[in-house]
């Protein structure tokens, strides 16, 4: 990542004396040359912008300060400095709707894959919803998956279909980031959405009795709250299959249920995903990982 700070001091221009100068003094060749490394910098800091691993740009833009006339010493009029994205800062972004998401949630999870719910009205269009953020808790999933997984190989790994539901079932901290991208939503709608898509997976997985279940969950979507687009809304799955509710950072419920655990999972990584490739990126990285 590149970042430019230009801490100019901009101050009046002297008056002209009536007897006038030479045209080419000391002063205003330091001034051209001074101007010379400020626009060489400027040019190379954007070209580096655009390639931010490419060494030989890195090299010309290093020399460009590091390289001093032997005839005058040039003043530091800008300050440039390039820092290397670490794992904890950098972010991805869904191209589809330009949404961003940390590659690093809470210190610890590791950002597995990110996707896009879609809705269609009237069976007329599809509109974006929200774009989404699988993550997991990187000590835990290399832990359970070299138990079960460690001797299969890479491809073998690839072609076993049981592993997301392994991972859906135990308990494994994990969060999914819903990032709100349709401005016109509302609480009610989010929660009539849950309502339909949790309420079938909790009778996927656990039968009919489970209106109270569905009802705890859905009841932390208040009408008091408010999801304008770029809202955040994180459900996370704790140790002991707690699963915990945020809007926009604060923590609205919590819930202890295996059940209910797996319900919302299985949402987004499960065998009917609502995005497929999404669920395929995250495959992909759960084989990256384990074989690290």
């Amino acid at each position: 990542m590149v970042s430019l700070r230009f801490p100019f001091l901009f101050s009046q221009p002297p008056k002209p004396k009536p007897k006038p100068k030479p045209p080419h003094t000391k002063a205003a060749s330091t001034f051209l040359a001074a101007s010379a490394v400020v626009a060489t910098a400027g040019a190379a800091a954007i070209a580096i912008c655009q390639d931010p691993k490419d060494p030989f740009l890195k090299k010309a833009l290093n020399s460009v300060f590091s390289n001093k006339s032997n005839h005058c010493s040039l003043p530091l009029w800008g300050s440039l400095s390039l820092a290397e994205n670490s794992s904890s800062s950098s972010t991805v972004v869904e191209s589809r709707t330009g949404v961003s998401f940390p590659s690093v949630l809470d210190d610890s999870k590791r950002l597995l894959g990110i996707g896009l719910r879609k809705k269609s009205v009237l069976g007329l269009k599809n509109i974006d919803v929200y774009a989404f953020g699988v993550y997991a808790d990187d000590n835990d999933l290399k832990k359970f998956l070299s138990e079960k997984y460690g001797k299969l190989s890479n491809p073998e790994f690839k072609e076993n279909k049981e592993f997301n539901e392994y991972i859906i079932e135990n308990d494994i901290c994990m969060t999914v980031r819903l990032q709100i991208v349709y401005s016109k939503l509302s609480i009610h709608s989010v929660r009539s959405a849950f309502e339909e898509s949790v309420g079938s997976r909790l009778q996927k997985f656990g039968g009919s009795d489970n209106k109270d279940l569905l009802e705890r969950f859905t009841s932390q979507f208040k009408d008091e709250y408010k999801i304008p687009r770029g809202s955040l809304i994180d459900l996370s799955r704790e140790q002991g299959h707690v699963l915990c509710t945020k809007i926009d950072g604060k923590e609205v419920g919590s819930i202890q249920s295996q059940l209910l655990c797996q319900s919302i999972l299985d949402l987004y990584i499960g065998k009917d995903p609502f995005d497929r490739q999404a669920k395929e990126d995250i495959e992909h990285n759960l084989a990256s990982l384990l074989h690290k």
